[in-house]
């Protein structure tokens, strides 16, 4: 049938209004003169070294994610001095409704896994992609699932310390290999570059942020580092530290510190130091000033042994792990710890002391994880030791102080720099942060107080350090760091742990407010918050060398502290 003329402009007028309406679904999902996710594996394939393996679009979720562009790739594809394959693998998202930001998130642990992009961190409700960021994610050039690696059992994840590529990837050069292609798949996509640009991570993602305020300064505009690993080669130290300190308690150091044991510690610190901060409150807020307060001797049974006491090999054991490790000569190897109210918190005891994982055998983290990393990627040359938990635990049951730390500083014809020159920042002794001062980039780090992991005195000392090298004022203005009463590692803990970092970076970068303090809350997920706690609880996090104080008004609110000098 033929149509007649009087339909024929009203079809016009609707091809016409579906013509727009799929400019306008393109110029929403890409940009002002962008290019469309699928076809930005073709539009950036001149880019060296480079290949876009997947790309797609994402719905919406729940969880407050955009429909956003969602990129799987590998950069630098090679075969390794150990006859491995390696590759820089990534994710990266692109969101619609992008808010011309761009964020690098840092994995932590060993990395060896392409997390999802999200820009997530345990302390924040909303991550960065859910704000508009587009986030990039790596496994910083190695796989820790590689079939090749099998034989080395729970180590499998540590193997590619036997290349040094590999262990510069992980260093710092996987961070600085993405940059360029992280920059061109947004120009791209989009139409034009990332307005500011961000870096954040925990643990090792923290490491990686305060590796790239050295190394890479000139590029961020903020960078966030949550419990921040930067002298990892030394702290692995501690793991073997640990252990022997363990041993001498119970050979099986699963069985070193029951539960009630530890739980007995806490409750003697916050009894101790709780009112240093002007209310008892089971918070302890000041606590350099607790160290002089709290003697771990009090805790040394008197009598029979019970729960509620410890054995003197057990004080001894505690001391000596809190002192950190040291050689024959004395010398500090990598730091002290502080004691505070977090010690009894499950992941305090997952880590140091007794896992739930069973092919782990129950063992902690430091004598899985931690064995291996010291083993192959964190000593030259590397041990290639078995990786069975026992095995593990027995290396660092028989690290030598003296023979063995030193590793950490060597090199040798096959790895020329060495693991502390890899992984740490190279001003990490004496910081200035010159040049991400110079461009007015801001470096904001927080640490939990019971972080079992990496001791919140390290990164306090470094924070001592950069104040005195530039004066407190000069200091503040490019690098804060907060303290979390209480928190473990990344979070957790019977802590206010829930805040947002991201976003006081965010307004001190683009705003120009410092963050004078954090307001931290309960974190609903967190299940070591007591139960006599309000849930309506917050507290301010402030910035070192401050500390918080009581000031009169709702106990459980925030607003009723000031940040004070301790």
């Amino acid at each position: 049938m033929r149509l007649q003329r009087p339909f024929r402009p009203l079809l016009a007028a609707t091809a016409l209004a579906a013509f727009v309406a799929v400019l306008a679904g393109c110029a929403s999902r890409s940009g002002p003169a962008g290019v469309a996710c699928s076809q930005l594996p073709g539009a950036v394939a001149g880019l060296r070294g480079l290949r876009i393996t997947q790309a797609g679009e994402v719905a919406a979720d729940d969880k407050g994610h955009p429909v956003h562009c969602r990129l799987l790739g590998t950069l630098n594809e090679r075969s390794g001095s150990d006859g491995r394959r390696y590759a820089i693998r990534f994710e990266m998202r692109l969101p619609q409704g992008w808010n011309q930001r761009f964020l690098h998130q840092a994995n932590g642990g060993n990395d060896g896994v392409v997390k999802p992009a999200w820009g997530d961190l345990g302390v924040m409700a909303q991550d960065a992609l859910s704000r508009g960021f587009a986030v990039i994610s790596s496994d910083a050039g190695h796989d820790a699932e590689d079939p090749d690696n099998l034989y080395a059992g729970l180590a499998r994840g540590n193997v590619f310390g036997l290349d040094m590529q590999a262990r510069r990837d992980y260093g710092y050069a996987a961070t600085d290999a993405l940059w360029p292609v992280a920059q061109a798949l947004i120009e791209t996509h989009y139409g034009q570059k990332p307005q500011r640009n961000y870096l954040a991570g925990c643990s090792n993602g923290g490491r990686h942020a305060m590796v790239a305020a050295s190394r890479q300064p000139e590029r961020y505009d903020g960078i966030l580092a949550g419990a921040p690993g930067f002298n990892l080669p030394k702290a692995a130290v501690q793991h073997a530290w640990d252990i022997q300190s363990w041993q001498m308690v119970d050979k099986d150091i699963r069985r070193a510190f029951s539960p009630a044991e530890l739980k007995a510690v806490a409750d003697r610190v916050v009894a101790r130091c709780d009112a240093l901060d002007q209310l008892v409150d089971g918070i302890v807020g000041d606590l350099r000033r607790c160290q002089k307060v709290f003697k771990l001797a009090e805790l040394q049974c008197s009598g029979a042994k019970t729960d509620g006491c410890l054995s003197a090999t057990q004080v001894a054991a505690l001391q000596r792990s809190f002192g950190g490790p040291r050689n024959r000569r004395g010398e500090p190897l990598y730091s002290d710890w502080s004691f505070d109210g977090g010690i009894a918190g499950s992941g305090w005891r997952t880590w140091k002391l007794e896992s739930t994982i069973p092919p782990w055998d129950r063992h902690p983290i430091i004598a899985t994880m931690g064995a291996g990393s010291l083993a192959y990627v964190f000593t030259t040359p590397s041990t290639r030791v078995a990786g069975t938990p026992a095995a593990l635990v027995d290396f660092l049951a028989r690290f030598d102080f003296d023979r063995d730390a030193p590793k950490i500083f060597a090199t040798d014809a096959q790895f020329p720099e060495s693991p502390m020159a890899v992984m740490t920042p190279p001003d990490a002794d004496n910081p200035m942060l010159t040049a991400l001062a110079r461009r007015g980039g801001k470096l904001l780090v927080y640490h939990g107080s019971s972080d079992p992991v990496f001791s919140v005195n390290d990164t306090l000392r470094w924070a001592d350090r950069l104040q005195h090298n530039l004066g407190l004022a000069a200091a503040n203005g490019v690098a804060r760091v907060f303290a979390v009463p209480h928190m473990g590692h990344c979070q957790g803990g019977p802590a206010t742990d829930q805040f947002d970092p991201l976003g006081a970076l965010v307004d001190w970068v683009e705003k120009g407010q410092a963050p004078d303090r954090i307001e931290a809350r309960i974190n609903p997920a967190n299940r070591e918050v007591p139960p006599n706690w309000s849930k309506a609880r917050s507290r301010p996090l402030c910035p070192h060398p401050q500390v918080m104080r009581y000031a009169g008004g709702d106990v459980e609110a925030a607003a009723s502290f000031r940040c004070a000098s301790p």
